[in-house]
Order: C-alpha cells, then structure tokens, then sequence
C-alpha cells in the first residue's frame, strides 16, 4: 500500500507530525503549514526535510492545494467558540463520517490533565465502525472528571468569595466548617481527597519519570516575590506524584491557573509549611516558602509530558519564555497517536 500523503495545517512545534510517526502507519507529509514565525523555526529544527509554507490557509488557492494530492489533513486549529459547529457542518454536507472525542493524556497513563476535544473524520457513506448512529462522542476508557482548569477557577472563586489579596494571608476568617472547610493553602478536604486520589492511582506514571536530571535548576527556581504573593495559588506537586494540571503559554511568566509547580524539597511537608505562616511578617513567610525548593518545570520536561520524543528539540536562539509559549498551545502526542492509528485502521 502506497505511503498516506498527510497535510499538516497550523503545524506549530510539530506535535501532529510526531503523533503521526508514532502511530506506525505508512505515512509521508507533504506539507505543513502555520504563520508563527517562531513555532515554525523550531519545527524546520526538528523536521528539516518536510515542505513548509508560512502562509496563512485563507493565502492557499484551491489549484495549490490540489497540487498537494493529499489523503490525510492533520489539524490543531485555534481555539475558537464557534470552530465546532462549523466544521461538523461542512464535513456532513461533504458526506464525512466524524467521531468526537474529548481525552486527556491521564487516560493513557500520562501524569498531565489535558482535557481536549478532537474529531477524526473519514470520507465514505457507513459509519466509523467504532461508532453507533447517534453518538457523537466518545472517551479512552479512563477519564478524570475535573477539567485542567478547575483547580485555578476554584482558587479564584475563593479569593473572589473572600474577599483577599493573593498575597499569603490565613487568619480565623477564611475558615468555615463543613466539605468546603479549608484547612490550608485555600485547599478544601474534598480537593485535598481528590488529589490525592489522583496520587494513588497505580495507572498513571510518576511525574519523576519526566523529569531532567542533568540541568542547572537554578533558574528555575520560583522567585521570592512570586512565593509571596501566589503562595495561595500554587498547585504544588511532588517528584512521585501522578498528577500534574494543564500548562499554558503564559507558564514560567504567570502563576495563576498555568500550571503546577514542582516541589524539590521532598522531605518538606506543604501542609506543615502553610499551617506555620500565620502572624509571621513577610521576610518570615519567605523563609519558610523557600524551604519547599519550589521550581518551575522546563520546557524539556513539559515536552515530555506532551509525549514529545526523546530527540524533539529547539534551536539554541529560542528563549525559554518562547518554549514555553510554544509548548503551552501544542498537544499531547501520545493521544493524537492513537487516533489517527484508529482513523487509518478504518480505511
């Protein structure tokens, strides 16, 4: 069978190209395609023989894309509020059948919460054997229920209710009986069950497993000044923990709701450190917060978390801030694998 000729559209860092390698099927990208300048330096970086247009879709006639004689169009669009409906419009009038999906990397034993909707969608008059009429969407067969985002809304909600500045503050009045009672960090018992529910499941790897060990951590150290004014909005985690919230592109330059941050210290209880803050003045509370030897995670380790392959890497000219941005609009690899894996197997 002759290789499966794949267009990439908004190609980014690459994330589509390396899913497809992953996924084992004969395949060969014609094309990939995206305007950012900067994702595409790094994607020539990793991919230096695939044709790549910086060119907007809207720039491409309709000749050019002929030329192009693909079977497969690999997609990772912005995200837009009406993106949906558009699309499942045009491919049912092109005579398509579509599958839904909304999967985050925990499903595939990955420590990351990235929950993300996707659709596969194949050119012919029967239904996706994996699908019955009428269904439209469908999950891997484990899924956590709580979205990427829930834990930064929470805190938010909190401050909100309360009243508080984010800097640390923990006095009588923030607590209140009950589920909702928070016992320290603005964690309530249930969150605090929650995650560590997330820890103790044995299907999902260890975030140490992930991690560099041959890197200068120093700069990545999170800054007395952010300890001190988000120390209430971190969502901290350890080396063995199984868990890990979405990264966004504004990592390593914001705090609030763009993902974890890494404690080192691991013979440092958090719960104790937090508990110990009270009426302490600021140059105190630092003292006690710079013991958890908290880090930010480097765009390696985010990458690899994303699925991104043992050799994916970036020209020395990109700025950790860029990697970052990159890193935080790409997509887990290892679940894209899987479905284009289950779209070829339909063929």
């Amino acid at each position: 069978m002759e290789p499966v000729r794949v267009l990439e559209l908004y190609s980014g860092v690459g994330g589509m190209h390396h899913a497809l390698r992953e996924s084992c099927i004969p395949a060969q990208v014609v094309a990939a395609i995206d305007v950012n300048t900067v994702a595409n330096e790094v994607y020539k970086y990793n991919f230096p023989h695939t044709q790549l247009l910086a060119k907007t879709i809207e720039g491409i006639t309709l000749e050019e894309f002929d030329r192009l004689s693909f079977d497969m169009i690999l997609m990772s669009p912005p995200c837009q509020p009406f993106t949906r409906d558009l699309l499942i419009q045009t491919i049912e009038n092109c005579g398509f059948q579509y599958q839904e999906f909304l999967l985050s990397p925990t499903s595939l034993g990955i420590p990351n919460s990235r929950l993300r909707y996707f659709l596969i969608a194949k050119l012919q008059s029967e239904p996706l054997p994996f699908q019955a009429p009428g269904q439209v969407l469908m999950e891997f067969p484990k899924i956590e229920s709580v979205h990427p985002q829930k834990y930064a809304m929470d805190v938010e909600k909190k401050i909100q209710e309360k009243n508080i500045e984010p800097n640390i503050s923990f006095d009588s009045s923030m607590q209140c009986s009950g589920k909702d009672a928070i016992l320290f960090k603005l964690e309530t018992a249930e969150e605090i069950h929650r995650k560590n529910q997330q820890d103790s499941d044995l299907s999902v790897k260890m975030l140490k497993d992930f991690l560099e060990d041959d890197t200068d951590m120093n700069q990545y150290l999170l800054p007395s000044k952010s300890l001190l004014r988000y120390a209430l909005l971190l969502d901290i985690v350890q080396p063995t923990c199984r868990r890990s919230v979405c990264f966004t592109k504004g990592y390593g330059s914001y705090i609030e709701g763009t993902g974890s941050v890494l404690q080192t210290a691991e013979d440092v209880q958090v719960e104790n450190v937090y508990k110990s803050l009270t009426n302490l003045s600021q140059e105190q509370q630092i003292t006690k917060l710079l013991m958890l030897k908290l880090r930010y995670f480097t765009p390696k380790e985010i990458a690899n978390l994303l699925g991104f392959p043992p050799e994916f890497g970036f020209p020395e000219k990109i700025t950790v801030k860029q990697r970052y941005r990159l890193l935080g609009n790409s997509l887990n690899v290892h679940v894209v694998a899987k479905l284009i894996k289950i779209l070829y197997e339909s063929f």
